[in-house]
């Protein structure tokens, strides 16, 4: 790009972006944030109402699910908020 323009690299004016800087942070395949709260709820179903199966059920099917999503595309959560923060009537 820099020959395109007709500028000269500068030796030492290099700055490596990292993958960390630039890939979602998964827990076990799904969105951190998704995982924790899923987690979380399935906790509560399975421990505070003492619905074992349900929650593990109800785990593992969100876990999936998220892990589905993420395959597809990671920022999915990001996704969903910015389309869930916009009125409907901008839509059809």
């Amino acid at each position: 790009m820099a020959e395109i323009l007709g500028e000269e690299e500068i030796a030492g004016f290099e700055a490596p972006v990292h993958r960390s800087l630039i890939e979602p942070i998964l827990v076990a395949g799904a969105p951190r944030a998704v995982a924790i709260i899923n987690g979380t709820i399935s906790a509560a179903l399975g421990l505070g109402l003492r619905l074992w199966i349900a929650g593990l059920v109800l785990w593992a099917v969100g876990h999936m699910a998220a892990v589905w999503a993420a395959k597809r595309d990671p920022f999915f959560v990001e996704v969903v908020r910015r389309h869930v923060r916009y009125p409907a009537h901008f839509g059809c």
